[in-house]
């Protein structure tokens, strides 16, 4: 059991580094584009006059930065090589977005909004291994080049996380003799409606409410008729691009079922399991920073003559957290490993469980951590001069 890295990837988290250094950092520092990380960045970020919605000024920024990145051959890292990328695989791309996140706040990597250089692209390689031919032609070219934008509509008002008791229906209906769906229901959380030109949408097309099997996926054109944004969720962070969508009466032929009829939860793991490794990877980076952060503090914070890191009260919760950070490293890093060893499928029947604890301890790790860095930087930590309020 070898736990050293390969060469090939701490030579690559290097050649980050020396991107980031060389484009990313002088991109965030022009045009007073710092506004969009300091104390000033919720305000800068948020269009507060149009839905609370990303300003327009953030979102081009970001896609800036996601232009050089695919360019010098990083955005699309985790894809296959036939998508321009270099075939990166959960091992290596949990190592990048852990060592991404604990690098701070920045345009290299930004957690609120999933924003990375190195992009997690989990709905190309849905379509890829679910789609058609004609899907695939349709809709991959442009998901890689930002022409194609795809939401995804799983979670609903009523049902959360537990999707096999989803209402939203979707029902056999042939229009202008043509067969296809008729998709009526609510979701909730259905991330970048705003600029979507496409869902990725589950309804149920037969069984029982908690039948696993019964929900299909579908390929629904954003502005279709029927389809409204009935509001957008306003958040602890801001901006929000979290809209609650309802469907009435949205009609799509059958050419826009994506996998198997009745299989699609297949479709909605396949996404989640490859997204939630790579969450759980980014939380401990930031957990990570966050600790480190607080330990170079403490050391030179020095009230009434003496090192904070002196005091027993300040170094046990974050021995405490460093501790759950080395043992949470081992386990997303095993997990990621055997994921590497399996198919999609395999995933879904072995692995779930532990793909599910790595999500659930990194991301109540990294609040804990950036609780605990507010406390330990006192009043300063509190203020938005931090970035702990953020993470």
């Amino acid at each position: 059991m070898d736990f050293n890295l390969p060469v090939e990837l701490t030579a690559y988290l290097a050649e980050l580094d020396a991107f980031i250094a060389r484009e990313i950092v002088p991109l965030q520092a022009q045009d007073d584009n710092q506004r969009f990380f300091d104390h000033r960045r919720e305000w800068a970020r948020t269009d507060f006059d149009n839905q609370g919605l990303p300003s327009p000024e953030w979102e081009a920024l970001m896609r800036e930065a996601r232009q050089r990145a695919d360019r010098a051959g990083h955005l699309r890292f985790g894809l296959p090589r036939e998508y321009g990328g270099r075939d990166g695989s959960h091992l290596w791309m949990a190592v990048i977005r852990e060592h991404l996140a604990a690098k701070g706040l920045g345009l290299h990597n930004d957690l609120q909004t999933e924003h990375s250089i190195v992009a997690n692209n989990p709905l190309v390689l849905a379509i890829r291994d679910f789609g058609t031919p004609a899907q695939r032609e349709a809709f991959i070219p442009g998901m890689l080049d930002e022409t194609v934008r795809m939401a995804f509509g799983l979670t609903e008002p009523a049902h959360g996380s537990d999707a096999t008791h989803m209402e939203t229906r979707a029902v056999r209906e042939t229009r202008s003799g043509r067969a296809g769906w008729r998709i009526d229901g609510e979701k909730m959380w259905t991330t970048g409606m705003h600029v979507a030109t496409h869902c990725m949408l589950f309804a149920r097309t037969s069984g029982q409410a908690g039948d696993a099997r019964g929900i299909s996926a579908f390929l629904v054109p954003a502005k279709e008729q029927g389809v409204k944004i009935e509001e957008y969720l306003w958040t602890f962070n801001m901006p929000t691009d979290h809209p609650r969508v309802s469907l009435t009466q949205v009609w799509v032929d059958d050419g826009a079922l994506l996998g198997p009829l009745d299989g699609g939860l297949a479709v909605a793991q396949h996404f989640v399991h490859e997204n939630r490794i790579r969450q759980a990877a980014s939380s401990l980076g930031a957990a990570d920073y966050c600790v480190r952060e607080s330990v170079a503090y403490e050391r030179a914070r020095k009230p009434f003559g003496e090192e904070l890191a002196r005091y027993q009260a300040i170094q046990f919760p974050l021995v405490e957290l460093a501790t759950q950070i080395e043992m949470l490293r081992l386990l997303i890093r095993k997990t990621a490993w055997q994921m590497d060893q399996m198919s999609k499928p395999e995933i879904e029947r072995r692995l779930s469980d532990k793909v599910s604890m790595c999500n659930y301890c990194a991301n109540r790790l990294c609040c804990e951590a950036a609780d605990r860095a507010m406390q330990v930087h006192g009043g300063i930590g509190y203020s938005r001069h931090k970035p702990f309020e953020h993470i």
